[in-house]
């Protein structure tokens, strides 16, 4: 692909990576509902839960389907699903469209997660597909960081019907005019995977194993499990960073909130950051530099008691964890250049982390306090240190 077309392809995939980000809005949004519909805090984190669950079920499939029917149909595939996830909570606001709501933006993000950085590949190669990745990543993060303001905009400007909802209309139609961008922009996808159709009668069964006996090798299991540690971080720094401070300093959770708004600031500076530097820098180098902040920000975190010190781990695992995925996803499509579409099922379905490290953190916390908590994040971040060393330099 020449220079002047990978350039236009770029376009609409860089709007489906805000796409991507979408279904960060479920955070804020499930605030919301709980205050509307008087929900308990039990009930409430059932939506984010209705999210992560598909990355589980959906990612290998995903990679599957993508050898019929292609990269770009794939990812068309996921944008009408998120967008008619978007459309749903336009109709209505009981618990039961919510709840179906989640679950479709889940699968369409699953879908999409799956299915776009596969589809990157097709035109980005060797050591540009890391940053093109987190350049891809930074977009993301806009539409996460943007999703909580337009709803407190929509809440507090009392649009007609739709209140904190003008979110999903929003959303809604940036998602419409990605899919239209996508779908008349023309790419030239790699084939599909080498062995798609290896073992004859297997058919489709055969096809799942093919896929997870990619875990054999030890570059795709050792990245299966980055992806785990890094997304289980991000989302368990989340979740703890407003109960250390609350912990810690004695603050309010109104208060405390900011620790959030922080660590996204940091995290997309340093997606801006890295697709920058990756274009120049050692990879090897550049990952053990991230991990190794993050190491600094959970000794911070674990021993920190002023507001100096938390806050500025806050911001250093917000930014040393921001290339992370981009890094391991990159190693792992290019060590197996024939089965990148099986490869990125695996990796996406790493996504479950941020649903196993939440729930190990919570017993941790009520036996430890807080640092019981960061004590599981400090674990992830002991193997991603681990398996920088095992990086490969060229």
């Amino acid at each position: 692909m020449t220079d002047k077309k990978m350039m236009r392809a770029m376009v609409p995939v860089m709007f489906c990576f805000f796409a991507m980000g979408f279904v960060d809005l479920v955070g804020i949004a499930s605030n919301y509902v709980k205050a509307d519909m008087h929900l308990s805090d039990s009930q409430a984190n059932i939506f984010p839960s209705l999210v992560f669950l598909w990355f589980l079920v959906f990612s290998v499939p995903t990679g599957v389907l993508m050898n019929r029917i292609g990269r770009k149909n794939t990812v068309m595939l996921s944008l009408l699903v998120t967008i008619v996830s978007l459309f749903i909570p336009l109709t209505g606001e009981g618990i039961v469209t919510m709840a179906v709501s989640f679950c479709l933006l889940g699968i369409g993000n699953a879908i999409m997660q799956t299915s776009l950085n596969p589809l990157v590949s097709s035109f980005v190669t060797g050591r540009y597909l890391a940053s093109t990745l987190t350049f891809g990543q930074f977009i993301k993060a806009i539409a996460s960081f943007l999703a909580p303001y337009i709803a407190m905009w929509g809440a507090t400007a009392s649009v007609p019907l739709l209140g904190w909802r003008v979110l999903f209309a929003i959303y809604f139609i940036v998602g419409l005019l990605a899919a239209l961008l996508l779908g008349f922009t023309r790419v030239e996808e790699s084939p599909a995977d080498s062995t798609a159709d290896e073992g004859g009668g297997k058919g489709l069964f055969g096809q799942y194993v093919e896929c997870f006996r990619l875990l054999s090798r030890s570059v795709v299991v050792l990245c299966f499990i980055a992806i785990l540690c890094h997304v289980g971080i991000d989302v368990g720094a989340n979740v703890t960073a407003p109960k250390i401070l609350m912990e810690r300093l004695g603050i309010p959770l109104n208060s405390a909130a900011f620790a959030t708004s922080l660590y996204f600031i940091f995290r997309t500076l340093g997606c801006f950051t890295g697709a920058v530097l990756l274009r120049r820098m050692d990879h090897k180098l550049f990952f053990l530099i991230s991990a190794g902040l993050m190491a600094l920000s959970m000794a911070g975190l674990m021993l920190g008691s002023s507001p100096a010190v938390l806050y500025a781990s806050i911001a250093a695992v917000g930014l040393g964890n921001s290339n992370i995925f981009s890094l391991v996803m990159s190693r792992a499509l290019l060590a197996v250049p024939d089965r990148q579409n099986a490869v990125s099922g695996l990796m996406i379905m790493g996504l479950f982390g941020g649903t196993i490290f939440p729930l190990i953190m919570g017993f941790m916390s009520d036996m430890m306090g807080q640092a019981g908590a960061v004590a599981v994040m400090a674990a992830g971040t002991l193997y991603l240190i681990i398996y920088g060393v095992t990086i490969k330099t060229k």
